[in-house]
């Protein structure tokens, strides 16, 4: 019995140790499709969810990789009109970010990423007649945002990505088809 209680005590010393120092983080975001493109006028955030490794400390700077995985759905089957379709959109982004910390106001994390977006579109149905059918769209990204430390280990964000996808020969290249801006609210957990 002893020796249970002398475990858990030294876990939950270890855990509580680890908090705002940890290298690793988890986070939960729901995304919201912004601006007047094909994402930003017709399809709705579902969830995002990601993982930061910060794996260096330059003087005020962490410098780590992440991964964040999303879903976006567009579904236009309610209207059984000339445009019957569902796409739901898997989102892929692996990332390299750099986090200021600043000593004055050290609850507050500005953070910058830069990486790479996989836009895997999974269609069903048809549009004006014609069968729709499953792509796949990538690009470069770019990332900022905030986080908030609520608890030394909880903490809330707000974050936008831009992402310029490339173009196939088929697919007109205007910013239209091209520019994806999603805005992501969500909370944290330093482990």
């Amino acid at each position: 019995m002893k020796q249970k209680l002398l475990l858990a005590l030294l876990l939950i010393f270890s855990i509580k140790s680890l908090s705002q120092d940890s290298k690793l983080s988890i986070e939960m975001n729901f995304p919201i499709p912004i601006d007047q493109n094909f994402i930003g006028k017709s399809y709705n955030g579902i969830i995002d969810v990601g993982a930061k490794y910060r794996f260096a400390e330059i003087t005020n700077f962490n410098i780590g990789t992440s991964i964040n995985g999303g879903i976006l759905v567009n579904n236009t089957n309610k209207n059984n009109g000339i445009q019957d379709f569902k796409v739901t959109s898997y989102l892929i982004q692996p990332k390299v970010f750099a986090e200021l910390k600043i000593e004055s106001i050290s609850k507050f994390h500005p953070f910058v990423g830069f990486g790479y977006t996989f836009m895997i579109f999974d269609a069903s149905g048809t549009n004006n007649g014609f069968d729709v059918s499953d792509s796949t769209h990538s690009g470069i990204n770019a990332n900022f945002g905030i986080a908030y430390d609520i608890t030394n280990r909880i903490f809330a964000e707000i974050q936008y990505d831009y992402v310029k996808l490339k173009v196939d020969n088929e697919t007109p290249n205007t910013t239209f088809n091209t520019n994806v801006n999603l805005l992501k609210i969500g909370l944290g957990f330093r482990l």
